[in-house]
């Protein structure tokens, strides 16, 4: 936590004040699966001239913390950071919202809950699925959004492919742990109003598009959550 409120906090603060970033947390994992991480960092921009300004302005920070230290004859960031992260679990991803919802700003000191479902859609299933998903599970996230139980929502693909065996990314992000309890009421709710065949047609239409006994979730809590100040 001191290096990231040391070294990376003030550039991405500085950058979300320029409109650069339009939000950063960090967060971390409720119930943290076996090799997984420890620690999330993430950061939304615009586009991807935005990613090179924050990396550019990570490396110039590192650079002058760097020197300002071996000036001091004090430990410097790279020693302090190797000595606290097992850089060979670290992982990087960029991801692309393909179908995003954000909600009023939660209040002050709200420190989000978020679910991630990561999914593997089958080759060449890509548009279906967003089709599929939009049909059945978008309206449903949307109604959460307006009645204030869901604070965003999105739905996510790598813009760069990374290690892993997932295509595409479903993100929710709620005020507390009940909100989680909700999304799970209103999807079963949703599905208890349909006939059997129609539940056998959305599981089905899943089926056809993805690798269900792929899919993994984790659970995050925020420990810091910034978004820009209110103008």
């Amino acid at each position: 936590m001191n290096l990231i409120k040391t070294v990376g906090a003030p550039v991405r603060d500085k950058l979300m004040a320029d409109g650069v970033i339009l939000a950063w947390g960090m967060e971390t994992p409720i119930l943290r699966y076996p090799g997984g991480p420890t620690n999330l960092i993430w950061f939304t921009v615009a586009n991807m001239e935005g990613v090179d300004k924050v990396l550019m302005a990570m490396e110039a920070q590192q650079a002058k913390l760097e020197a300002d230290a071996k000036a001091s004859k004090s430990k410097p960031p790279s020693e302090r950071i190797r000595e606290a992260v097992d850089m060979s679990k670290t992982r990087d991803w960029l991801t692309t919202d393909q179908v995003v919802n954000l909600g009023p700003n939660p209040a002050p000191g709200v420190l989000p809950i978020t679910r991630y479902n990561f999914v593997k859609v089958k080759p060449g299933k890509a548009a279906d699925y967003r089709k599929t998903w939009e049909k059945y599970n978008k309206p449903i996230f949307d109604k959460l959004v307006a009645d204030g139980v869901i604070l965003a929502f999105g739905l996510a693909t790598e813009a760069v492919k990374t290690d892993g065996d997932f295509t595409h990314f479903v993100w929710m992000a709620t005020a507390n742990m009940a909100g989680l309890d909700k999304i799970a009421a209103a999807f079963a709710a949703d599905r208890a109003r349909r006939t059997e065949d129609e539940r056998n047609s959305i599981t089905q239409a899943f089926t056809d598009v993805t690798e269900p006994d792929e899919a993994r979730s984790i659970v995050t809590r925020s420990r810091i959550f910034r978004l820009p100040a209110a103008k």
